[in-house]
């Protein structure tokens, strides 16, 4: 394994256009048809909350955090978590979700929800969803819907949609 320094900076408004390419190369074009990134469509990330990694100058991975509501509960959904497929299995995936997990911990953010792989994201602090406890506005593997709740959040329940 090749090792790699990465630095990790907030996103800027500039960053968009390579953080787009990024997640069309990941995710293809039926990514908008995804009930995650339909969720996002229509909410801006959080700045605060949002981080590239960088190669020199290049940006190789990023991560998002998105206001959502979970029933009247403010939460983030998380995602995408994209990194370029020459840096994978570097570890920038992980360094860029310990960045935005302690950034929304320090915010005082207490609820992260995301659609993904639990042996991935389990040593971040998510979990699986119990069944029902939480929906999404379209089709989702109810073994992929995990949360992470910080700072003493208590599981939230009901519909999920574009907060803030």
């Amino acid at each position: 394994m090749k090792q790699t320094t990465w630095v990790i900076r907030p996103e800027e408004a500039a960053d968009t256009t390579a953080i787009e390419d990024l997640q069309a190369n990941a995710f293809g074009p039926g990514r908008f048809a995804r009930t995650a990134f339909r969720i996002r469509e229509s909410v801006e990330p959080r700045r605060d909350l949002s981080f590239v990694g960088l190669v020199g100058s290049q940006i190789a991975g990023s991560i998002r955090l998105s206001p959502i509501l979970i029933g009247d509960t403010a939460a983030l959904l998380l995602g995408p978590l994209t990194v370029s497929p020459d840096f994978k299995n570097r570890g920038l995936g992980k360094a860029l979700m310990r960045t935005a997990m302690d950034a929304a911990e320090l915010a005082g953010d207490k609820i992260v929800l995301l659609v993904g792989d639990a042996p991935y994201y389990s040593p971040f602090g998510f979990q699986q969803v119990p069944l029902g406890q939480i929906t999404l506005p379209g089709p989702v593997d109810p073994a992929r819907l995990l949360v992470a709740l910080v700072n003493g959040a208590e599981m939230p329940e009901g519909a999920v949609q574009g907060g803030q």
